[in-house]
């Protein structure tokens, strides 16, 4: 019979023990104090002004074009960047018979007038080898094998960067031109370069590319080195100044499962929702303590994930997670470039299925993911930020005065958590009313109905209207607000857009 006590107790205590954790999870709550004459400075929205795509001949495509204007409609959408001007598939340079370089710019002028058409100016990525540049047959993995190998005549390097320079300017003129960034290359750190040994030699490249561009004109904009995991900045900026190079900008990438050992060469498990803006942070800090402290940073590359993940990319988790990302990259980068706009994309293939990871804001079929539900709420922040102490809130003023405070309940994909209370109190306001706007799993959020629907790999044409029409954001619900205090609830992965006036 002890025994038997013992146990008991045993089992009981256990489950004591258990309580508080079954209560933390059942509910979160937090308080956030709205002070419309709290501390502000300027917001401009470095997160939607540049979007990512795949290579370049993608651009020719009806589906690619169409997913630019929906994108462009719901952000400040005005530069794009991709893979591949200068491949073989664009057919830009060839050799004739006796060996002499060939230039055709007949699709580049078809790629760079669809863009400038809809409203947005190219970010050229100057890249990758043409075949008979190149020195070797250097074949990077993605599915359309770009060739990654160093010129076998730097000199034909330079007359192409020259020849393509120029006849942008002859068919665009320097106004417009010198509007646009030229990129030399794409992270040269990782297998897309195969010159040897790496650094050195993609410094050959930038420094023939750079020169090249501002002896056609000195105002075309030029930068590098287009790293992978936030690396080389130091390095590269200490090599443009010692060597007197012209540099306009410095770029790179990162994405958020990047280990930290590969960004920072430490053992530190940093989480998904913190790795991009600590590495935005890294490079900041060396861009200020450089020669060239006011050099502009643009991230030309980054997202949740660099691996095809269906329940990160293409779900509700994108909402809260890229919250935190403007909150965290606020003042630290001039622009950022989210991968991809669109799933129109074959880095890994012809695309399988609807939802499989990809990287953009849009599925095939014209299907808008969660993600770019919630770039069109965070479009409608204001460009002040007004202090406020919550690593799950911001608020934000319009040029008309509106606040505007979104809120998120982020939890780590693979540990979705508790359902959130937000109890906003107002202070220093006369404010009335508080329309709220949402993403979440049952606001816009196509992921139920193409469940219901047994999840085709092939949706007909009824099919694919019902799931565009079941990803379409619902119309905000709008509360009054008693005695300058509301209640805002969010399931786990929950966004909230709300204006108050």
């Amino acid at each position: 019979m002890q025994l038997q006590h013992f146990f008991a107790v045993l089992v009981l205590l256990s489950f004591s023990a258990t309580i508080p954790q079954l209560n933390a999870q059942s509910s979160q709550s937090e308080v956030i104090v709205v002070d419309a004459k709290a501390s502000s400075h300027p917001f401009p929205h470095f997160w939607e002004g540049m979007f990512g795509s795949g290579r370049a001949i993608l651009s020719l495509r009806d589906s690619y074009r169409s997913d630019l204007r929906a994108v462009k409609q719901i952000t400040g959408f005005r530069y794009i960047r991709f893979h591949a001007i200068l491949d073989d598939e664009v057919g830009v340079y060839s050799e004739d018979a006796q060996g002499k370089p060939v230039y055709n710019f007949s699709y580049v002028d078809q790629i760079y007038d669809g863009l400038l058409a809809n409203g947005i100016r190219p970010f050229v990525e100057l890249s990758f080898m043409p075949n008979q540049l190149a020195a070797s047959q250097s074949l990077q993995a993605f599915w359309y094998h770009p060739n990654v190998a160093p010129p076998k005549d730097w000199s034909r390097w330079d007359g192409l960067i020259t020849a393509f320079a120029q006849h942008l300017l002859d068919r665009y003129g320097i106004d417009e031109v010198s509007q646009w960034y030229f990129e030399v290359w794409n992270e040269p750190n990782l297998d897309f370069w195969a010159g040897q040994p790496k650094q050195p030699t993609y410094w050959d490249l930038y420094d023939r590319a750079a020169i090249a561009l501002k002896k056609v004109n000195p105002k075309l904009r030029v930068g590098g080195p287009a790293t992978a995991q936030a690396a080389w900045v130091d390095a590269f900026i200490r090599h443009c100044v010692e060597k007197h190079i012209p540099v306009d900008f410095a770029s790179t990438h990162v994405y958020a499962n990047d280990t930290a050992r590969d960004v920072f060469g430490t053992q530190e498990n940093i989480p998904r929702d913190q790795m991009v803006c600590r590495a935005v942070e890294k490079v900041h800090t060396q861009i200020k303590s450089s020669s060239l402290p006011n050099l502009p940073l643009i991230w030309s590359e980054f997202n949740a994930s660099y691996k095809n993940e269906p329940d990160v990319t293409d779900s509700i988790y994108m909402g809260p997670w890229m919250a935190g990302i403007i909150r965290q990259c606020d003042g630290l980068v001039d622009r950022m470039s989210y991968w991809t706009f669109s799933d129109v994309f074959e880095e890994q293939g012809v695309v399988k299925t609807l939802f499989y990871g990809g990287y953009g804001l849009i599925a095939e079929d014209d299907i808008p993911k969660p993600a770019f539900n919630a770039f069109k709420l965070f479009h409608q922040l204001g460009d002040i930020r007004i202090q406020l102490d919550s690593n799950s809130a911001l608020l934000t003023r319009r040029q008309d005065g509106t606040l505007i405070l979104a809120l998120w309940n982020y939890a780590p994909p693979e540990q979705p958590g508790a359902e959130k209370t937000f109890t906003v109190r107002l202070k220093n306001t006369n404010i009335q009313d508080a329309t709220i706007s949402r993403v979440d799993a049952s606001h816009g959020d196509v992921h139920r109905t193409y469940d219901e629907m047994g999840d085709p790999q092939y949706p007909n044409q009824k099919q694919i209207q019902q799931l565009q029409k079941a990803a379409e954001l619902p119309a905000p619900e709008t509360i009054r607000i008693d005695q300058d205090e509301f209640v805002v609830r969010l399931p786990t992965y929950g966004l909230a857009v709300i204006e108050l006036k």
